[in-house]
């Protein structure tokens, strides 16, 4: 590397091989950013501790341990049945500009061939609880409510741990 004049701000010109200087000049932190090319080392987050996962991911294990209580309760009348997590309902906007308040989840039967599908928006369950145990409550009584209107019989033959804790 051939010695420059020193320019402020750490500005540092870098010379190929043959001498020729290089088109790039690199300041001080971008330099020490990514030292030598490698960038990350390692993972940030081990996968053993409570921050590896995303909230997105915590709260598809709620459901998923919702679904799989109610599944091994009640067997064959739930096989089939498709559990999905979305963000928000469908025309929010709409739902919020004429006064009525967001549906926490929805049913959707089936037909020609596609599985009923019970879907629970992430979003506005997350704004109705406010610790990660009333989060898991919640999320387990949406899944219960809609797969007892699937059914046709009320949430609380459903599941005896069921209370109507919104709306």
């Amino acid at each position: 590397m051939q010695s420059q004049p020193h320019v402020p701000g750490f500005t540092v010109r870098w010379t190929d091989a043959d001498g020729d200087q290089a088109e790039d000049v690199r300041g001080f932190r971008r330099r020490r950013r990514n030292r030598h090319g490698r960038g990350l080392r390692g993972e940030l987050m081990l996968p053993n501790l409570p921050g590896f996962r995303t909230r997105s991911e915590r709260f598809d294990d709620m459901v998923l341990d919702s679904a799989e209580r109610l599944q091994d309760m009640w067997g064959k009348q739930l096989d089939g049945v498709l559990f999905a997590v979305d963000e928000i309902p469908p025309n929010l906007e709409q739902l919020v500009a004429t006064g009525n308040a967001a549906p926490m989840g929805s049913y959707t039967p089936g037909g020609r061939g596609e599985a009923p599908m019970i879907t629970v928006y992430r979003r506005v369950v997350e704004q109705g609880s406010s610790t990660r145990e009333e989060l898991q409550d919640l999320v387990h009584d949406v899944v219960v409510e809609y797969t007892a209107e699937m059914l046709g019989v009320p949430p609380e033959t459903l599941d005896p741990v069921y209370r109507r804790r919104y709306q």
